[in-house]
């Protein structure tokens, strides 16, 4: 026997409507969470502070609510209830039972056995009613009892700071009025439990800060450490801290620090070898060219040679890079007139300003050459330059401009690659080895810094160095 599903159209649009309802949902959620974090801290410490103290909050804002709600008011209520209760007894006495002309007895039992001052006054009108305050469990609380009880004319007066209450009643030929101690009518000793609450806190949370801080300063040094030495500075002082895990993260670190250092050292080993064979040969081949005398044929030799060294200087100072060097103080200033001296030699134009403190800390030879190849390069291809450099708030930018062919907008990235020579626009002499900007952007990164490639206004190209110094 055959059957069809009636209502699979049905169940389709009902799945999909409910999938695109779930999609909406999970949207606004994302985007409720990243408009939060853009005013959380971003460091540690304080999240921890939040994760410490928002639920501390949390929960004394409930045990206050409920407590303000349940006991506060349900104390004060009683209390209010006893006191409407005796003045009313009081009225009854009055207008029930015997009484001398100055109500002597009522005055009497009314403050030895009830602990309130009853006064009785001529038959004036009460007087006009006060403001409310915008908060006033007392007044609120009297107010309607005295009206359920004895629902009679009257006015009261909570307002201020004094510990006494007045409330006046209407009777028939008379006004009773009763002076009330704040405490009898109300709980006035609510404070002691907000005060006992929020000082048991502070005493909680300044314990717990400072156990908190040494339990984060380890994170916070392993964190420094790695960072120092991605930028090549000296990280020998570190030493695993704090918990476990901490000390595990810190371990790692100096395992992987010490293979970094030895293969480093290995590699400066073996460079330092080929480099000596390398240029032994060299050297071998230009004595037997020098011997040979002065013919025209072995003039291209020797152009070979030359073009062979400078290429295996530039391999070599590209593998070896600069990292082993210690940081220093550099003087971008004294900089700035050497190259202007260099300008003057290779008849270039060269304008240069320096914003900022002069003395910068970073490892000066690396340094020197990062410069040496962009001004150089600038040098090479453009007759007009522009060095401008900025040193404020622990970060130096220097921007290099000039008026030469430039490089395409598509090209910018594959000139930092290592052996890259391009054809047209700022094409490599024969001498060139594609190192230059390589070797610059290395020793950029290595400092925590990069290098990005422009358009200039001077209608050639504009290096932009960044680097914290």
């Amino acid at each position: 026997m055959a059957t069809s599903e009636v209502n699979s159209p049905d169940k389709d649009s009902l799945a999909a409507r409910t999938r695109r309802a779930l999609v909406s949902v999970n949207k606004r959620w994302h985007k409720f969470w990243r408009l939060i974090s853009l005013y959380l801290p971003k460091r540690l410490y304080p999240r921890s502070l939040i994760i410490i103290i928002t639920p501390m909050i949390l929960l004394q804002s409930v045990v206050a609510f409920v407590f303000m709600e349940r006991h506060w008011q349900t104390v004060t209520l009683r209390l209010s209830q006893a006191v409407t209760r005796d003045i009313a007894a009081i009225i009854d006495m009055i207008e029930t039972f015997p009484h001398d002309d100055d109500y002597a007895n009522v005055i009497r039992i009314a403050q030895d056995r009830l602990a309130l001052k009853v006064d009785l006054l001529p038959p004036d009108p009460l007087p006009p009613p006060g403001p409310k305050p915008f908060f006033s469990l007392l007044d609120q609380t009297l107010s309607s009892e005295i009206t359920k009880q004895i629902n009679r004319p009257f006015w009261i007066d909570t307002v201020g700071n004094s510990n006494i209450v007045e409330v006046r009643v209407q009777l028939k030929d008379k006004v009773l009025r009763v002076f009330v101690r704040r405490s009898q009518a109300y709980a006035s000793n609510t404070h002691i439990f907000l005060i006992w609450m929020v000082g048991t806190s502070l005493v909680l949370l300044l314990i717990a800060i400072p156990f908190l801080r040494n339990q984060i300063r380890p994170i916070l040094q392993l964190a420094e450490a790695a960072e120092s030495f991605g930028k090549g500075r000296s990280t020998r002082d570190f030493r695993p801290r704090g918990a476990e895990e901490v000390r595990r993260a810190g371990i790692a670190f100096v395992q992987m620090r010490e293979r970094i250092e030895r293969q480093i050292e290995q590699r400066t080993a073996m460079l330092t070898g080929v480099s000596h064979d390398l240029r032994t040969i060299l050297t071998r081949f230009k004595l037997q060219l020098a011997l040979s005398g002065k013919k025209p044929d072995l003039q291209a030799l020797n152009q070979d040679i030359d073009d062979m060294q400078s290429m295996l200087e530039g391999y070599l100072a590209f593998a070896r890079g600069e990292a082993s060097e210690d940081p220093g103080l550099f003087d971008l200033n004294a900089y700035l007139e050497k190259t202007a001296e260099e300008a003057k030699l290779r008849q270039r134009s060269l304008s240069t300003s320096l914003t900022g403190e002069r003395m910068i800390h970073v490892r000066p030879n690396a340094f020197t050459r990062l410069l040496a190849n962009v001004v150089g390069n600038a040098f090479r291809y453009a007759n007009d330059v522009r060095v401008n450099a900025t040193h404020t708030r622990g970060s130096l930018t220097v921007i290099v401009d000039d008026d030469g062919p430039g490089i395409p907008a598509e090209q910018r990235e594959e000139v930092f690659k290592p052996f890259v020579r391009l054809d047209e626009a700022r094409n490599l002499d024969a001498s060139g080895t594609g190192l230059g900007l390589a070797i610059a952007r290395d020793i950029a990164r290595s400092h925590g810094g990069d290098i990005t490639l422009d358009d200039s206004p001077l209608g050639g190209l504009r290096v932009i160095i960044r680097v914290p110094a």
